[in-house]
């Protein structure tokens, strides 16, 4: 497999406080990647770092062989990289069928003078996208609440949400930041489907961060760790349950 992903010794401080610390780190493409250490630890300022919404003090970014580092987010995600957030951030007083209508780039009704000089095409193109959406929500299980705004989903659903507005912009890769916080058990087997067959289905790769133990050690690998704004040991999910530091610093013992 290529690598997709690089990042190389790449620094990144506030003020005294150094969050990313001479990191560096690679994924795969096809793979879902883990990414977990303690809070602190560096995970979501690389996250912002890779995605363009902090510039780096220090080091390289590259995806797919191009270098992305200092480029602004709308540029990063042009080139097919795509990051979810620990909050969602959909649009909460439009409808669910909407968040999604809204997310693919480069739509002719965007620019001022098409409703008007190219009618027929602007709605084609409108309706195109319409069924398209329905047929991602009819995936993720959320087509019953295609009319609902966002703003009223639950905690889950907002998630599901999040991964639906993925699916419309056909992403090379996806960084999830904590897919499973507030998630109840039942939309977490959802999600997690969902992700494995977007990977395996549809050949995007993942890298997500994740406190839930459980949950990278059933879908992620490799998984890496990170501490103190570094890389600190990568490998198999079986391997990583057995490092001692590991053990030791990020799951406190549950699976010894």
């Amino acid at each position: 497999m290529e690598i997709m992903l690089e990042v190389k010794n790449v620094t990144k401080s506030f003020g005294g406080l150094k969050a990313v610390d001479d990191c560096s780190l690679s994924v795969k493409e096809g793979t879902i990647t883990g990414l977990i250490g303690p809070n602190g630890a560096g995970k979501t300022t690389l996250f912002n770092l890779i995605t363009g919404f902090h510039r780096p003090d220090g080091g390289e970014i590259y995806f797919c062989g191009e270098r992305i580092d200092g480029l602004p987010p709308h540029e990063v995600f042009r080139r097919g990289l795509y990051r979810t957030f620990q909050i969602p951030r959909g649009f909460p007083q439009m409808t669910v069928l909407e968040n999604l209508m809204v997310m693919p780039p480069g739509q002719l009704g965007e620019r001022i003078w098409a409703p008007w000089f190219r009618p027929k095409a602007v709605k084609q193109q409108e309706a195109a996208l319409k069924e398209r959406a329905l047929e991602v929500l009819e995936f993720v299980d959320l087509i019953d609440l295609r009319d609902e705004f966002a703003a009223n989903l639950s905690g889950g659903q907002r998630k599901l949400l999040e991964l639906a507005r993925v699916m419309m912009v056909n992403p090379k890769m996806v960084l999830l930041d904590e897919p499973g916080a507030g998630v109840n058990p039942t939309l977490m087997r959802k999600l997690v489907g969902y992700i494995e067959r977007l990977c395996r289905e549809r050949g995007i790769t993942f890298l997500i961060i994740e406190h839930d133990m459980d949950l990278v050690m059933s879908l992620c690998n490799p998984v890496i760790v990170m501490s103190e704004g570094k890389k600190l040991t990568e490998g198999p999910p079986e391997e990583i349950k057995r490092d001692p530091r590991v053990l030791e610093a990020y799951l406190g013992g549950q699976y010894r």
